[in-house]
């Protein structure tokens, strides 16, 4: 098997523009504080979930160099509770690109105020569609890998998304078959 040379340039689109992952990777930190949780001092996950779709946004937006929507939340794992008044860092980068979208990997970490150990508290990958001044998905550049880590993950992201095209389709399938619409 022959060693692959970095970087490598990958994606479906047409366009000829491509971008390194790290042009659009982002990190968001933000303080827990009584209005994101719940009645036993945990942050609500949908508090997590809409950071998440936040850092996520202007990552794809970054690399897409337009507005993105939020298509899919996929594998959202939360490993343990995040405490109110504790310190929650999200960081995002693109794993994949298709045509018109993009997947965003994102890991959150929490910490006490104070310092110490982070820990790794939940994770998930959101797909995003460029879309235009229509609202109607656009092309994209393509995705500079520029080491063993991303190629690993655009491997794992390509696969991810042929399970959820597959899904899809099963889906699309039994519908029909009971006569319902899509």
């Amino acid at each position: 098997m022959s060693e692959i040379q970095f970087p490598l340039s990958v994606g479906e689109s047409p366009l000829e523009e491509a971008r390194p992952v790290r042009h659009s990777q982002q990190t968001m930190t933000q303080l827990m504080t009584p209005l994101d949780g719940n009645l036993r001092g945990s942050v609500f996950g949908g508090v997590i979930l809409a950071a998440v779709d936040k850092i996520a946004y202007v990552c794809a937006t970054r690399h897409a160099g337009c507005p993105t929507v939020t298509a899919s939340f996929d594998q959202v794992d939360f490993r343990s509770p995040i405490e109110i008044g504790e310190v929650v860092t999200l960081e995002a980068s693109v794993n994949y690109v298709g045509t018109t979208s993009v997947e965003v990997g994102v890991r959150v970490m929490a910490e006490s105020v104070s310092g110490g150990d982070a820990r790794h508290t939940n994770s998930c990958y959101v797909t995003m569609v460029a879309v235009d001044e229509q609202g109607k998905p656009k092309a994209i550049p393509k995705l500079i890998l520029e080491d063993e880590t991303q190629h690993r993950r655009y491997l794992d992201a390509r696969e991810r998304r042929r399970a959820r095209l597959k899904l899809a389709e099963e889906r699309r399938r039994r519908r029909e078959s009971r006569g319902l619409e899509s």
